[in-house]
């Protein structure tokens, strides 16, 4: 499986055909989560790592108060005054977003040009919308001089989501996106915002996912719905200990005692939860060992738990996930993101990625009617300047 690489000097020569000025360029990387899933609106943690799979941003300066944006995806163009921006629910939410949260923090820039592109795959679970916040509010920073550190950048890029685009995430995403470090996992603390780079010595493995082409209507409503469930088993172990604030602070022992009794659902989607916390935790350990078999395995059984437990995957995950459990050449793999469709996550002995996604691509053609697509990621940087 080859690589293809994005060809940043081409986005700088549509820039200046367009705009006729010599733009700042910026990328900001999408993300897979290794193991975590569901942990991060509990605040638990999370094991996520940047992609060579990114958003780019070509940037420069305008002489009035104008914002002119250009999609090479999309192939579109809109343009508004500073003082105009307002959600579109369209691609252009996900920039003007960022504008808007500079405005509410009184910070005062002037207009740009800018012209957005990538390779990230747009509706795999790769996490295209984060890229762009992050990717434009840093390279806004850096065509401003507005000096916002990159924490700072990951907060109003995750406010900018929730504010205009209207989509409740966690922050992981963000997070990934600014702080990847290339062959290094990041052990996120989705409370406190600690975190440790955690090596990802994968030596004749490669991480390739899965993407299933589907996408249920189910994603967005059942999203919310185990929120919502989590919260209440949540607010039924407060009801005797008042201290509690998240799942991060119930034990099994308290969800037996507390929330059982009350609902045999909620207890499932809880203990999920609280297992997958201990899986992540454990799982660094194996990183740390360089034990890529232990990992896979516990990536087996956090699929068991989102499918059977959470009750967050489809037929078609499933299936995906099923199939490759019994291939010698595959290490692990599991369902990944929100659910109802998306990409499956795999570790793959690299010796055996082509023939495995020629066999899995044939079989699920058959087993479902779909075409699937695959993808070899490398583990890269977070967003940065290009030269």
């Amino acid at each position: 499986m080859k690589f293809s690489k994005y060809d940043a000097d081409a986005l700088r020569r549509n820039f200046r055909q367009r705009f006729q000025a010599e733009p700042l360029l910026v990328c900001s990387p999408g993300r897979i989560n290794i193991i975590g899933e569901h942990t991060d609106y509990n605040e638990g943690f999370v094991l996520p790592a940047a992609i060579d799979k990114a958003v780019y941003v070509a940037i420069s300066k305008r002489n009035d108060d104008n914002i002119a944006l250009a999609s090479l995806a999309f192939n579109k163009t809109y343009t508004c005054k500073i003082a105009e921006v307002r959600p579109l629910k369209s691609w252009t939410d996900y920039v003007l977003g960022v504008v808007d949260q500079l405005s509410k923090h009184s910070i005062v820039i002037g207009g740009f040009n800018l012209l957005l592109d990538g390779d990230i795959i747009i509706g795999a679970g790769l996490s295209s919308s984060a890229a762009v916040e992050c990717s434009v509010l840093y390279a806004l920073n850096e065509l401003f001089a507005l000096g916002l550190s990159r924490i700072q950048i990951v907060k109003m890029a995750q406010a900018a989501e929730h504010e205009f685009a209207g989509v409740k995430c966690g922050i992981m995403d963000q997070f990934a996106s600014v702080f990847g470090k290339a062959d290094h996992a990041i052990q996120l603390d989705c409370r406190s915002l600690e975190y440790q780079y955690v090596p990802l010595h994968m030596e004749g493995i490669r991480i390739v996912l899965f993407n299933s082409n589907v996408s249920h209507s189910l994603a967005s409503s059942e999203y919310n719905t185990r929120r919502q469930q989590c919260e209440q088993g949540v607010a039924w172990v407060q009801q005797q200990m008042p201290e509690v604030k998240s799942l991060r602070d119930v034990s099994l022992e308290l969800l037996q005692q507390h929330v059982l009794p009350k609902d045999a659902l909620i207890y499932k989607r809880c203990k999920y939860v609280l297992e997958e916390n201990l899986r992540l935790l454990a799982a660094c350990d194996d990183l740390k060992k360089g034990d890529i078999a232990a990992l896979g395995q516990k990536m087996f059984r956090t699929h068991e738990g989102l499918s059977k437990e959470y009750e967050v995957s489809c037929s078609e995950l499933d299936w995906l996930v099923q199939y490759v459990r019994n291939e010698k050449n595959v290490l692990g793999s599991r369902m990944m993101g929100g659910g109802f469709g998306g990409c499956s996550i795999n570790l793959v002995k690299e010796n055996a990625v082509d023939a495995l996604v020629e066999k899995v691509s044939a079989q699920y053609r058959e087993a479902t009617g779909l075409t699937l697509s695959a993808y070899a990621v490398q583990i890269a940087d977070g967003t940065e300047k290009l030269l």
